[in-house]
């Protein structure tokens, strides 16, 4: 089994003291996102968690801390963006925060542990094409040597973002857009000495070397544990997504980041409401067990096979 924490909210920010106690008890409890009354218990044991995707924008909380995800292998999808604080308003100051604590992360679990996501990418009168090619340059400039790939992407107008991005003015870039600035940014990416692939994108860019990211990456997993996993492709994600399966144990409505692009808030005020309810000391992220809630264990295995061949090594 493969945890995602979080594509819901970002846990390594905002809630990394609470996971932190979900490991050490090795349990947490998941609230169905579709039926708030189901709850899955979900074990956290390092014998059926076969790894762990870390998705965040500031990890600083956990630099510190680190040593106490030994028994489990792990990632981070470390999102860094080139845009200030009209859109990603709560994010602390990239030059002096978030670009050094990408740097010491990687420097204290490894390059390959280290994902760098640029996205998602966007244009107004601001965050134009020339905006994005000589920021993504700058940021490459500082984190190629910390880093093996960056995985990008565009906007997708999902309810919540068509209402939340209104200001920004977004124009919908065009098919040749997309095309001149991946290839753009694929020449940045081999000069820095690292490589782009792209999440969940319809569009093909296979003549410029980009290939579909996965990532929640089977492979990455298998290369860092050295151990083969039979695992496949995660049926609740879409269908260009390249994602192998895993359980999130995040929450909607509950990310601080307030990133006007996000698609998991509803809005700021849903948010702050949330955040009041959260308990570190608690098996969920947030609330308490009610009356009519149903708590269910979630029946999982690993999926290790750990008997590598010589084609393997």
């Amino acid at each position: 089994m493969i945890i995602s924490a979080s594509r819901r909210t970002d846990i390594p920010t905002y809630y990394s003291e609470w996971l932190f106690n979900r490991l050490k008890e090795g349990v947490v409890l998941v609230r169905n996102p579709m039926n708030i009354h189901q709850i899955g218990r979900i074990n956290l044991s390092p014998d059926v968690v076969d790894g762990i995707v870390f998705w965040t924008k500031n990890p600083v909380s956990m630099l510190d801390r680190l040593s106490e995800l030994d028994r489990y292998n792990y990632y981070f999808q470390f999102t860094l963006n080139a845009y200030d604080r009209d859109v990603e308003p709560n994010i602390p100051s990239k030059n002096n925060i978030i670009i050094p604590a990408f740097q010491k992360l990687s420097q204290v679990i490894g390059r390959e542990k280290v994902i760098w996501r640029y996205d998602p990418i966007f244009f107004n009168d601001r965050y134009t094409m020339e905006y994005h090619c000589k920021y993504f340059k700058v940021l490459a400039a500082k984190l190629g040597d910390y880093t093996e790939k960056c995985t990008i992407s565009f906007l997708d107008l999902y309810r919540n973002t068509i209402r939340n991005t209104q200001p920004l003015n977004i124009q919908r870039e065009t098919r040749e857009q997309q095309f001149e600035i991946m290839q753009r940014f694929s020449d940045i990416a081999k000069k820095y000495g690292f490589y782009i692939d792209t999440c969940a994108e319809t569009m093909e860019f296979g003549k410029l070397g980009i290939s579909h990211a996965h990532c929640i990456d089977r492979e990455r997993f298998e290369r860092i544990g050295k151990c083969k996993l039979t695992i496949g492709k995660d049926s609740n994600q879409r269908t260009d997504c390249g994602c192998a399966a895993s359980i999130d144990i995040g929450t909607y409505d509950t990310c601080k980041n307030g990133c006007l692009y996000c698609y998991a808030n509803y809005s700021h005020k849903t948010v702050m409401k949330n955040t009041q309810i959260h308990n570190p000391a608690s098996p969920l992220l947030l609330g308490k067990i009610g009356e009519d809630d149903v708590i269910k264990e979630r029946k999982i295995t690993s999926c290790k096979e750990c008997q590598m061949t010589f084609f393997d090594l």
